[in-house]
């Protein structure tokens, strides 16, 4: 079948990037070698350098991002290893971001250190919500760090920065065009005045879109999208030991989508991230953060061209941390103290009366967690566990543990093990979808082996792991394993239920070589993410999907092109005729100076024009064409 990324195919794949490449590699390293010498956050909450991080992680960072022409955040994380996207259409529309093949609400989400989640229906970040024009830099950790972070976090987590201010005024407008009548501008300015630094940034895209659902029954409009962000992030130097920072994010997302032949819907996301910190050096070895923070996921449901509001669905988090860091030499001890509290509000539903409250709910967390870092020679460890209290479902204990052994300078062995979960969001938990009896949080326990080689700019890597899940939560069907009586039953579509024990396993290649002028780098994943109770392939989840890329300066430019291919999948998990195929694409660009205030991109994605989808019966974009300008002086 032609249309399938065959078996024959994947064979020949590792043969040729060898022969090619010398390995697969990183999207992340593409930027420069010096990049590895960075701090890293996320994987412990402790600024740790790289070289020290145990953890599965990727950096990307701005010049990555302007360099991809990206539309949205999804698109960037595409070409990250174990990452996978599925998406409703096009970039503004309801997207999926999958990890290791779990599950999109298993992969936890920060902008500057505020947690990013929904409670309503299944849970997790709305990824078409989140700005792309202002992210500075972002860190992923592959692998479970509820640990660390608590629930949410069972298959990684992304943290986003927004950009930090520092030396002169420096501003920065970027102009941008593209295919389906796309326009983008970003503007953004940020610098320092002696003790006090500050960054603020403006972004703004519109697309009239395409037919993102070009079936019969369906109204064959073009859906489109408009968005725009805002973000300020300040910071006040008190003095050399203590320092107070505050930052603020909005983004709201409004696309279009279709609902039957003659009702075109749109849906309106906003996201929001408010945070104070106050970071405290004490003394040489003992240092604390305290982190007020809030973030809002608000979702609204309206007919395309009406002002009312038909329901809308809103998440608010608040949360207060208390982090301390005692170094020793070459220990590091950590404990955090955090509250969190959820609150779930959604008016209006196709079941209910507009203006009445569906589900008016909320719920907290009380944590305490415990780290040890070591590096010494050879050797470096990394402990975590954490206590949870939820008011809900009571006490929960998660712990990793994470070793590496340098066999050489070049080469290092890794191994670590860990426990996870999530609890049921308040729609499942609360709505007319949640079963008779309580439902119960979604359990993982996860073991994780790598080798990892790094020479210069030669940079090889492969990661083993495995991951079961207990209680994972789907929707059942149909009234019969669920007679919760809250509806009438000519009405009842099924509720909530923990019925699967899924696992996720697979091997991740990794590797980036120079050649000459040439950069090679790419990317293998192969995996098995299964729902062990019904021996089936999890939904939208391909078994094997990879990254392949180059660039290269001739003259004044940089050329790049990078592919990006996938095997099938299914679009559901019980119905293996449901088939999405296979595909491979292929994307280009080519960048260069101006000036030396001014830089231009052009970028041709899907430059074979591909069709394929990630969902069923949702198009996905042709070939598309985009040029920016960006002006920034020096």
């Amino acid at each position: 079948m032609k249309t399938r990324f065959n078996r024959a195919r994947l064979a020949a794949l590792p043969v040729a990037l060898s022969t090619a490449f010398a390995s697969f590699a990183t999207f992340a390293q593409s930027a420069p070698a010096a990049q590895l010498k960075d701090t890293f956050v996320t994987a412990t909450r402790s600024a740790q350098p790289i070289g020290d991080v145990v953890a599965d992680v990727t950096i990307i960072d701005r010049e990555v991002i302007e360099r991809s022409g990206a539309a949205a955040l999804a698109d960037v994380l595409a070409r990250v290893p174990g990452i996978e996207i599925a998406r409703n259409g096009g970039a503004g529309n309801s997207t999926s971001v999958f990890t290791r093949g779990s599950e999109s609400r298993h992969t936890m989400v920060l902008i500057d250190g505020v947690r990013v989640d929904s409670q309503s229906t299944s849970g997790g970040a709305n990824w078409q919500a989140i700005p792309l024009g202002q992210i500075d830099r972002i860190e992923i950790v592959r692998g479970p760090t509820s640990a660390v972070y608590g629930s949410d976090a069972v298959a990684g987590v992304i943290q986003i920065f927004t950009k930090k201010g520092q030396g002169a005024f420096a501003p920065v407008i970027s102009l941008g065009y593209g295919a389906y009548n796309t326009q983008k501008i970003e503007a953004s300015a940020s610098g320092s005045i002696q003790a006090f630094d500050y960054s603020f940034g403006v972004s703004q895209a519109t697309s009239d879109g395409f037919n993102v659902r070009p079936i019969n029954g369906q109204n064959p409009d073009a859906d489109g999208y408009k968005s725009i962000a805002l973000n300020t992030r300040l910071g006040f130097q008190i003095h050399a030991d203590h320092r107070l920072e505050a930052s603020i994010s909005r983004n709201k997302n409004d696309a279009q989508y279709d609902s039957g032949l003659t009702r075109d819907y749109r849906r309106i996301n906003s996201v929001q991230t408010v945070s104070g910190k106050w970071l405290a050096h004490w003394t040489d070895r003992y240092s604390t953060r305290l982190v007020v923070s809030g973030g809002t996921d608000r979702g609204e449901e309206a007919l395309n061209g009406s002002t009312p509001i038909l329901s809308y669905d809103q998440t608010k988090i608040s949360s207060v941390l208390w982090a301390n860091d005692y170094r020793l030499d070459a220990h590091l001890f950590s404990a955090t103290v955090e509250n969190r509290r959820d609150q779930f509000l959604l008016v209006g539903s196709s079941a209910v009366p507009v203006g009445s409250a569906f589900v008016s709910r909320e719920k907290s967390q009380n944590s305490l967690g415990l780290g040890y870092g070591w590096s010494g020679g050879a050797h470096t460890v990394q402990l975590n566990t954490r206590r949870d209290r939820d008011n809900e479902f009571g006490s929960k204990s998660t712990g990793t543990a994470a070793y590496a052994f340098a066999l050489t300078p070049q080469w290092k062995i890794s191994a670590s093990a860990g426990t996870s979960f999530r609890v049921p969001t308040l729609y499942q938990r609360f709505s007319i979808y949640a079963p008779p009896t309580p439902l119960l949080p979604e359990l993982g326990r996860s073991i994780e082996l790598g080798l990892k080689y790094v020479e210069g700019s030669t940079d090889y890597g492969v990661v083993a792991y495995r991951n079961k899940m207990t209680n994972l939560l789907t929707f059942v069907s149909g009234i019969g394993p669920c007679p919760s009586g809250l509806l009438p039953a000519a009405t009842r579509v099924g509720c909530y239920a923990n019925t699967a024990l899924a696992q996720y396993t697979g091997l991740t290649f990794t590797a980036s070589q120079r050649v000459g002028s040439y950069r090679l780098y790419g990317s293998l994943d192969l995996q098995n993410p299964k729902d062990v109770t019904l021996d089936k392939q999890l939904a939208r989840r391909a078994k094997q999907h990879a990254s392949l890329g180059v660039d290269t300066r001739v003259g004044a430019w940089t050329l790049a092109g990078d592919v990006l291919l996938s095997a099938l999948r299914y679009d559901n998990t019980t119905a293996t005729s449901a088939v999405l195929p296979g595909y491979t694409l292929l994307n280009v660009s080519a960048s260069t100076a101006l000036s030396k205030d001014w830089k231009a991109l052009v970028r041709v994605d899907n430059l074979t024009d591909k069709t394929y989808q990630t969902i069923s019966t949702y198009a996905t974009a042709r070939r598309a064409l985009y040029v920016g300008l960006t002006w920034a002086p020096q």
